[in-house]
């Protein structure tokens, strides 16, 4: 058969990178059970137990599990009903001096929670760096455009200038909240270790002759080997699924920066004031050949309300937890693990293919800004005139009968806004009139914008970047754009 004929997931099979496709494949998941598997015999036997160096050479020289593993397993598992005691099995067919002594003393949470462990902690390895090159590259758009003024909007209705560089410091704050997030998480993942079947470490003390501190050590150096700082105080059968829901939610909350910072570029695009990168030979729509589709943003939004609800699933999995365990967790974590991993990284790839490219219109920002400019204006006339000696209300009021005559133009009768024409036939506003045009001047609209853009690349972000140097370095790491399948 085909690998055409059978259902792949497109989070690995269209979208995700190699890095984390491998990190959660079958390969390296029951690879590191077998690396789990050395480390706890190489524990045991430096605390006194009787295991031969023989069964420790044979263990370590197959520790990566090849296709025949697999089969040999897959097989077993047909009669056992059993994947970790099937994965035992095939292990000790090449390992054989170590067969009697596989598994001792460990339940199949052994095996399973510590190499999720495992796999979390190295897939927010892998998300970090990528997170901050999207930082980085946004950062250069902001700089860029820092005093490009842009309309402002609130309501979705037209509001006080900012500028474009200002706006994509609004997304880049939110991606460092992400980043923060998601570096706490990654610090606060500990071990389960060897804990036994109810988490007692029971029969590791029958192991070792009640002897309370060898089994305390035998935990110490199996973390360790793992590369983590300490395990969980108490645990069950399992780590508490608790640790799974933080994880998730920290990763669904960057899923929703993602729908959030999509569906602000597809407004944009529809606008036609920024674009999203668009390749010479891409098409938009196999109908309307002339159109631009923000496909990219499009994805974003999906893919994030994809990782936002898995959350749910998480929070319904820990909730949903019996005493020291009941297996009701299991299908539905080898499913959302790695989605959400992959969903997150596919995110991370989009939105740095998109920042590498953004196409700015000037033209058209412009425009769109001084259709509405007069209205915005009126904020600055208002307190000029106050400065002159005007009553505020009485201005107030001159505006706001000026500014309904004129909205009505532009509504009923698609005219253009003729504000300004009509401030300057009135009387009232005769003070300001040499200075209108100083007034209508679209930079002293976007008060402290381009400062506040400095002050936080030049303060927040470098900070937070600090640390990711190496990877943001030109041409090396996640700081090559990324090619995206379209």
């Amino acid at each position: 058969m085909s690998s055409f004929d059978v259902y792949r997931t497109p989070l690995s099979g269209r979208y995700g990178s190699p890095e984390m496709s491998k990190l959660f494949s079958a390969r390296t998941r029951y690879s590191t059970w077998r690396q789990l598997w050395v480390w706890l015999a190489e524990a045991e036997q430096s605390l006194g137990l009787a295991i031969s160096d023989e069964a420790l050479s044979q263990m370590r020289a197959h520790v990566t599990v090849t296709d025949e593993d697999m089969a040999i397993a897959a097989e077993e598992e047909k009669k056992r009903r059993h994947d970790v005691m099937a994965h035992v099995y095939a292990f000790a067919q090449v390992a054989p001096a170590a067969e009697g002594i596989l598994h001792w003393g460990a339940t199949s949470c052994y095996c399973t929670d510590n190499a999720d462990l495992i796999f979390m902690r190295d897939g927010l390895g892998l998300l970090l760096p990528s997170l901050a090159t999207v930082i980085h590259k946004f950062s250069i758009f902001a700089h860029q455009y820092k005093d490009m003024p842009c309309l402002g909007l609130t309501h979705g209705q037209p509001a006080q200038p900012t500028t474009v560089g200002k706006r994509a410091c609004v997304y880049i704050q939110e991606l460092l909240m992400d980043l923060d997030n998601l570096e706490t998480a990654k610090a606060k993942l500990r071990f389960r270790g060897a804990q036994g079947t109810t988490g007692t470490q029971a029969s590791y003390l029958q192991m070792f002759d009640k002897d309370k501190t060898k089994v305390k050590e035998l935990n110490r150096i199996i973390t360790e080997k793992a590369g983590f700082k300490s395990t969980y105080a108490i645990s069950t059968q399992t780590y508490s699924r608790k640790v799974d829901m933080e994880v998730a939610n920290v990763l669904a909350m960057f899923g929703a920066t993602c729908q959030r910072t999509g569906g602000d570029l597809r407004r944009l695009a529809a606008s036609k004031e920024i674009e999203e990168p668009f390749e010479a030979d891409q098409i938009g729509s196999s109908a309307m050949a002339y159109k631009r589709n923000p496909m990219r943003s499009e994805r974003m939004c999906a893919l994030g309300r994809l990782l936002t609800n898995r959350s749910m699933d998480a929070m319904d999995t820990y909730a949903a937890q019996w005493f020291e365990r009941s297996l009701d967790d299991s299908a539905i974590r080898r499913i959302d693990i790695p989605e959400m991993f992959l969903t997150a990284d596919i995110l991370l790839s989009i939105l740095n293919n998109i920042v590498s490219g953004l196409i700015v219109y000037p033209a058209v920002i412009n425009r769109h800004l001084r259709e509405e400019l007069p209205f915005m204006a009126t904020e600055n006339i208002i307190a000029r005139l106050v400065q002159l000696g005007k009553s505020r209300q009485e201005a107030h009021e001159h505006i706001r009968v000026l500014s309904q005559q004129a909205a009505s133009v532009v509504k009923n009768e698609g005219g253009d806004n003729d504000l300004i024409e009509r401030i300057k036939r009135d009387d009232f506003f005769k003070p300001i009139l040499p200075e209108l045009d100083e007034l209508l001047d679209p930079t002293t609209h976007i008060g402290m914008a381009e400062d506040q853009v400095d002050d936080f690349l030049e303060g927040e972000v470098q900070e937070a970047l600090k640390k990711y140097n190496d990877v943001l370095k030109e041409g090396e790491g996640k700081g090559k754009t990324v090619e995206l399948n379209v």
